[in-house]
């Protein structure tokens, strides 16, 4: 028998009601009939003692953890008084495990564990058994309960959740100040031996830190840590089970620490003394150079505040906490003047804005510093004496005039001669000029304040041996006013007067306007330039006047308009006047001086317009009438032109053929005019080469009667058409050379034939020949047959 095995029945007699009785009795339950128990036992008095019959005895079975034989481990025996061990009865177990975990054997009850079993994942198993008749497979006892307790042996190391802590504390922490606080568990039972209870100890982090035993808190071993000595730390723990003592399991975990920063060290510069150097000429604002304070501390504890608490250029310098480099930077807060002073000195501070008053014991948190400036000399532009002039000046001066001068300097220790000039664009139309030399600015063209009362300029100063460097300075020149200008009409008035006026009667109210500005203010006076017998002019001593009557009645028949010369004086030195007229027109009014209509002009134009729109209305019409004259000449010359203008147009016409006689298929055309008899010429008759000016009417000629000869006809339709000049085509009427009065060739045109008087007599066609025979026989035929008929 193995140890394991001695160990559990050992551990079984602890728990057994008989603690050398290795079964396990049950106890009958009560819906059973007793039976007898077949054994005797004497008492201590020498009396017998019957032994009542019971059911099952139920008690926990306990096994240990982990066994490591090679047989199966015994767990127990169960046994039923009904078991007489000849076989009849058949033990079964159900529950947890049964038939894979644990066994039992049906003849004798015998319970086995089949593998080693861990209490740490199940710390108990419940089971039923029961005994029945083999035979008739009855239960000879009824099915109960039991309990298999696995007993706990310290198998599991003490384990932490974490394999790396974090954990800080602030640097500088009196001695035990907590950090952290580390545990760890153990998989055994705690409620059985010291398997379960854990101690811990520190491996590593010694002697800086140390740990609470029981609780595993970390706190800090040693005073005064300081972060900028070192920061991180890292700290093993082990916790060990069994209590921490000899043959316990354990486990570990690392901490690792960091001190966080307090402020525990004040702001230092790295030098006592600082020099900048910036030019005279940087303008206000400019950044000269910066400085800075370190502080082994960090965050806000480093955080510091500079300021100039001393120097003499403390009016001249500003300095400016830059917070995200922690530095201070000093910048210009006044013009410097290399001229005036080279060298400034500043005292400046640097503190700590967060203190921690524990820490008060390690001095002031504050530091200073010197800072030297240097102002380095620049070749500076020329100074005017002032940032801007106002000259004023009459308007009635003389050309070359001074107004005024500006002065400027070289501010530079060597002093350089300055050259003076005006910039054009502020004066586009040259009205001053200014010397170069002095400054002085006089006018080269007449002024007026009426047109431009303000002049603003822009002088240039520059040196002459620089002249890159240039300065600007704005002249203001006010012109002031002079009375140089008359008043006249504040508007243009259309007055009229009515026919039916009496004496005293108001016609129209005067103002006046005057383009000059006098300090105390306009003053007008109206006159009359001479004595007027039919208005007069009342002044109202409010730079208006009214316009009277003097008399009653005015005829517009008479007198439709009248002219009232009208004087208008000032009352500034010297005093100007003016003489304006008013035009007066005379109409006709109603009872109540409406006026109802004036002369034909007045009627034609409307009233209040001006001479101007008079002028303009009248250009426009001479020029309409300029265009219609045209117009018309044009069209009277386009009717005159010739319509034959080519020889394709349809009329009489003489081919030349270079010999006399070319007949009427000459097709080239000239007029047949020199044909004619000369007294024929002496005709007046329309011309009919170009479309006569006035058409005549077509007349309607009545047909003539049947026995009409045919010559008739045919000279009757000739003269009318020789008579109709709007009847084309029109023969042209030339002048040409012709033989004279007696030329036996008279004229060939046919256009003539009708002019002929008497009929000819064309028989002597007959006598040329055959080739004449058809044309005597047309001509003669007609004759023949005009007499038959």
């Amino acid at each position: 028998m193995t140890i394991q095995q001695v160990l559990s029945l050992l551990l079984l007699c602890m728990w057994l009601p008989h603690p050398c009785h290795t079964e396990m009795l049950f106890r009958r339950t009560p819906d059973l009939r007793p039976k007898s128990f077949g054994g005797r036992a004497s008492g201590n008095d020498g009396k017998t003692i019957h032994r009542q019959k019971r059911g099952w005895m139920w008690n926990q079975f306990f096994l240990l953890e982990e066994y490591t034989g090679s047989d199966y481990q015994y767990v127990g025996k169960l046994h039923s008084d009904q078991d007489k061990g000849d076989g009849s009865l058949k033990y079964i177990l159900s529950g947890d495990g049964a038939g894979t975990l644990f066994i039992i054997d049906e003849k004798t009850g015998d319970i086995h564990a089949t593998r080693r079993i861990d209490r740490e994942e199940k710390a108990f198993y419940t089971l039923r058994a029961q005994a029945i008749n083999r035979r008739t497979l009855r239960p000879v006892e009824p099915e109960s309960e039991f309990v298999i307790k696995i007993h706990d042996i310290n198998d599991n190391e003490p384990t932490f959740p974490e394999k790396i802590y974090t954990a800080s504390v602030p640097e500088m922490s009196v001695v035990g100040t907590s950090v952290v606080q580390v545990t760890a568990t153990d998989a055994d039972d705690p409620s059985y031996g010291n398997s379960a209870r854990v101690i811990y100890s520190i491996l590593q982090g010694q002697p800086y830190f140390s740990v609470e035993p029981e609780t595993g808190i970390i706190r800090t071993a040693l005073p005064n840590m300081n972060r900028e000595n070192r920061e991180q730390y890292q700290v093993v723990i082990q916790a060990k089970d069994m209590g921490g003592q000899m043959g316990g399991l354990s486990g570990t975990t690392t901490v690792n620490i960091t001190l966080t920063d307090v402020n525990d060290n004040p702001p230092r510069f790295p030098q006592s003394t600082i020099h900048l150097r910036i030019p005279e000429s940087s303008p206000v604002g400019t950044a000269i150079g910066s400085v800075k304070a370190t502080d082994a501390d960090t965050g806000i504890n480093a955080e510091v505040e500079y300021r100039i608490i001393d120097g003499d250029g403390t009016d001249m310098f500003d300095i400016v906490t830059q917070k995200d480099t922690q530095e201070g930077i000093i910048t210009v807060r006044k013009p410097l003047d290399y001229e005036m002073r080279r060298l400034y000195t500043l005292k400046v501070e640097a503190e700590n804005t967060h203190v921690d008053p524990r820490f008060y014991y390690l001095g002031p948190f504050k530091d200073t510093t010197i800072v030297k400036i240097s102002v380095e000399d620049v070749d500076e532009p020329p100074v005017f004496s002032r940032s801007s002039y106002l000259f004023e000046v009459h308007e009635d001066i003389e050309l070359g005039t001074i107004i005024g001068t500006v002065m400027a300097r070289d501010p530079d220790s060597a002093s350089s001669p300055i050259r003076f000039s005006l910039d054009r664009h502020t004066d586009l139309d040259r009205i001053f000029n200014i010397h170069s030399g002095n400054g002085s600015i006089y006018t080269s063209k007449p002024l007026d304040r009426e047109i431009s009362q303000w002049h603003n300029l822009s002088v240039i100063a520059a040196e002459i041996n620089n002249p890159k460097d240039t300065t600007r300075v704005p002249v203001y020149v006010r012109i002031l006013d002079v009375n140089d200008n008359a008043p006249q009409f504040a508007v243009f008035y259309d007055t009229f007067v009515c026919e039916n006026a009496r004496a005293g009667q108001l016609i129209q109210t005067i103002s006046a306007v005057d383009k000059d500005d006098p300090l105390g203010g306009q003053k007008f006076f109206f006159s009359l330039a001479a004595v007027n017998p039919n208005f007069t002019v009342q002044d109202n001593e409010d730079n208006t006047a009214r316009i009277l009557t003097r008399r009653n009645g005015f005829s517009r028949h008479e007198i439709s308009t009248y002219l009232l010369p009208v004087v208008i004086s000032d009352n500034d030195y010297p005093i100007q006047s003016s003489t304006g007229t008013l035009t007066i027109r005379v109409c006709a009014c109603d009872s109540r001086g409406n006026m109802q209509s004036c002369n034909a002009e007045a009627l034609l134009l409307p009233a209040g317009l001006s001479t101007g729109a008079l002028v303009a209305i009248l250009l426009c019409i001479i020029i309409l009438l300029v265009i219609v004259v045209l117009f018309a000449a044009l069209k009277r010359q386009r009717k005159k032109e010739p319509l034959i203008l080519s020889k394709e147009d349809i009329r009489d016409n003489i081919v030349s053929y270079n010999d006399e006689g070319g007949g009427e298929e000459d097709t080239q055309a000239f007029d047949i005019g020199t044909l004619r008899n000369p007294a024929a010429i002496e005709d007046k008759k329309l011309r009919r080469d170009i479309i006569p000016e006035t058409l005549f009417v077509p007349r309607r000629t009545p047909s003539a009667p049947d026995n009409t000869d045919v010559r008739d006809f045919i000279n009757q339709r000739l003269k009318e058409h020789d008579t109709d000049p709007s009847a084309p085509p029109y023969d042209s009427l030339a002048t040409y050379a012709y033989e004279g009065n007696d030329s036996i060739a008279e004229s060939l045109s046919s256009l003539e034939s009708g002019t002929t008087e008497g009929d000819q007599n064309y028989d002597y066609l007959r006598e040329w020949g055959p080739r004449f025979n058809k044309l005597a026989e047309m001509y003669g035929g007609g004759e023949s047959d005009k007499d038959t008929s």
